[in-house]
């Protein structure tokens, strides 16, 4: 009887070892970390560049002769504006996460044909004349910024953004042309002609922008904005009749401003790569 037991148990020590014999004949089971989130930042240094159309505006025109406010003579103002005009810029700048981001662009503003007009009004010996002086001009300009954005969260790939911007511009004023018409004794006539030579001027700049970026592929987003930029101050050269009997001085271009509309690229040069993780061996 002792013997009959003593085999049923080492019959069944057996049967339970099979499993554990096969599962160590079997290959270990390997298991992966979950895959990495992307990083939707993609930070590092960024290339870019922009186009875009300009609506520019100038606070006032004066020239210092004129405007001096001499007695009995009222100069009124009643036109000053530019055509519309086109932008081309290039910049580098780095993301520093997905909130903050910030670039130094260059831009040049292709010349914009600017129009005006004054009527002066002044005693004479037959009464008073009426003189209106009509102005043509170009303005083209250099302009020169360094840029902090605020990127406000993306939603479906779409980044609503606001920024900043302080710099320089140089602008200059082209082709400056003074033709006046006036009245006197019944007879009208042209009284008053001049021109100016081109001139530049350096001044301090400043923008704010507002838009809304679209990440096209983790190295490459496109980016619609619009920008308040403030050129400062701009003056042409020494204005003087036709004749070169008379010198008024320069013409002054002050509170020079734009409402800009611009398409940009921006290629990222090193996106950011998935982190690797290791497989995770472990035996069954």
């Amino acid at each position: 009887m002792g013997s009959l037991k003593s085999l049923a148990l080492a019959g069944a020590a057996v049967i339970v070892s099979i499993p554990a014999v096969q599962a160590a004949d079997l290959p270990p089971i390997i298991q992966r970390a979950p895959p990495a989130v992307a990083d939707d930042c993609c930070t590092g240094w960024y290339l870019r560049g922009d186009v875009g159309f300009t609506a520019q505006q100038v606070g006032s025109l004066f020239n210092d002769q004129v405007n001096s406010g001499v007695p009995g003579i009222t100069v009124n103002n009643v036109d000053r504006g530019f055509d519309g005009g086109t932008m081309f810029g290039l910049g580098v700048g780095y993301q520093f996460n997905s909130f903050l981001r910030a670039d130094v662009t260059g831009e040049y503003r292709f010349s914009a044909n600017f129009h005006g007009m004054d009527i002066s009004t002044f005693p004479t010996g037959n009464g008073q004349t009426t003189e209106p002086d009509s102005y043509s001009a170009s303005m083209s300009s250099w302009v020169f910024l360094a840029n902090l954005y605020a990127d406000l969260g993306t939603w479906w790939c779409v980044t609503p953004f606001i920024g900043g911007g302080v710099g320089v511009a140089y602008t200059t004023i082209s082709n400056f042309r003074d033709l006046g018409v006036g009245s006197s004794g019944g007879t009208t006539g042209i009284v008053s002609t001049g021109f100016a030579n081109s001139a530049s001027t350096t001044s301090l700049a400043w923008a704010l922008y507002g838009g809304l970026s679209y990440k096209v592929a983790p190295g490459f987003t496109v980016e619609l904005a619009y920008r308040y930029l403030d050129l400062g101050k701009a003056q042409t050269d020494d204005l003087v009749s036709f004749d070169g009997q008379q010198n008024l001085g320069p013409m002054h271009f002050r509170d020079l401003t734009s409402q800009d509309v611009k398409l940009g690229l921006r290629w990222l040069l090193q996106p950011a790569q998935q982190p690797y993780y290791p497989p995770i061996v472990t035996k069954g």
